[in-house]
């Protein structure tokens, strides 16, 4: 027993040394921004022709990604860039809004701030014409909110690994998450908001075991090899986080884990109800099978609170659909074939 403990606690020091010696360093240049507020961005991923003008778009898709990780999952690295590889179709316009590192202004903030506010702004920034409106992960329940309140600039709305029902799986661990708010108080009112560390450590509590696990595979990756650099470009930006306004941590810890609003119908923005059956433009729910983070029963709830969706099952997990090796087949096509659709 105690020899397996011993070779389980060198592979872990042998995976995280190798993760800190590993020469990757992320070097995509972002692209332009069409709009900023405060610290958040619109950035414009539409190629440009040789005389610098972009070529005209059928269809504007504006992505909305959570407010506690950085944006750029989304465009990770060469090859493993949900933005570019949309960029690359030919009639497809994709705008990713960039939240930004929330300062004094935004610590203030509600979601109701967040929806109402900036966001319905970038939605006016896009364009004139509606756009798709697809929401990954937190960013789906906020895109959600802003559809609802604006269909006017919302074409279709997709949203991918979006949590619904927040007890309808695992009631116990969402109960317990929200149990910790009270001890976090301290924290929210001396910083305004609640600290990148904290939020890594929520995380890890959802999953103790799977962060030795990972750190030991990573230790008999072969370091040049693609999935070694994969691993590494993943791992720092998990690593890269953004504090969370508190109004909006006590929102999501309290009304979200612990009451589950959005399952009981009961979270409001700006005072309406947030009802997934108001929708009725097309919609496009794709719900990732080994979801850690958000348990796929959760998401599921929300395509039964929307029957006319699009609900597209990946075989992929939370992360690894969007930037995964398999995330070309697991979601990248699938949606583009929707957004054809449309």
């Amino acid at each position: 027993m105690l020899r397996r403990l011993w070779r389980a606690d060198r592979a872990l020091l042998a995976g995280i040394a190798a993760y800190r010696r590993h020469p990757y360093a992320r070097a995509l240049p972002d692209p332009p921004a069409v709009w900023a507020e405060g610290g958040s961005r619109l950035l414009d991923f539409a190629p440009l022709d040789a005389n610098g003008r972009r070529a005209p778009a059928r269809l504007t898709a504006l992505f909305v990604p959570s407010l506690i990780n950085r944006a750029y999952v989304l465009d990770l690295a060469p090859g493993r860039s949900l933005m570019r590889f949309l960029a690359a179709q030919q009639g497809i316009r994709p705008l990713l809004l960039d939240w930004g590192w929330p300062g004094e202004i935004e610590r203030g903030f509600t979601l109701t701030d967040y929806v109402a506010g900036r966001l319905e702004r970038a939605l006016g920034a896009a364009g004139r014409e509606p756009v798709v409106l697809v929401g990954y992960c937190m960013g789906g329940l906020l895109a959600l909110a802003a559809a609802l309140r604006r269909p006017d600039r919302v074409r279709a709305l997709a949203l991918l690994a979006t949590p619904w029902d927040f007890h309808g799986a695992e009631t116990g661990r969402a109960r317990a998450l929200a149990a910790l708010l009270t001890g976090l108080e301290p924290v929210l009112e001396a910083h305004g908001a609640l600290p990148v560390d904290a939020i890594q450590t929520l995380f890890a509590m959802l999953d103790p075991w799977s962060v030795a696990a990972k750190f030991r595979a990573f230790a008999r990756l072969d370091p040049a090899g693609e999935r070694a650099a994969l691993f590494v470009a993943l791992e720092d930006w998990l690593n890269d986080g953004v504090p969370l306004a508190a109004p909006v941590a006590r929102e999501c810890l309290g009304g979200w884990y612990g009451r589950n609003e959005p399952g009981r119908l009961l979270w409001r923005v700006a005072g309406a109800v947030v009802d997934p059956a108001g929708w009725q433009g097309p919609a496009f729910l794709a719900i990732p099978h080994r979801d850690r983070i958000v348990p796929p029963p959760s998401a599921r709830a929300l395509a039964l609170g929307m029957p006319h969706a699009t609900v597209h099952e990946a075989a992929a997990g939370h992360i690894g659909m969007v930037a995964g090796g398999g995330a070309e087949e697991a979601l990248w096509r699938p949606l583009l074939r929707w957004m054809r659709g449309l």
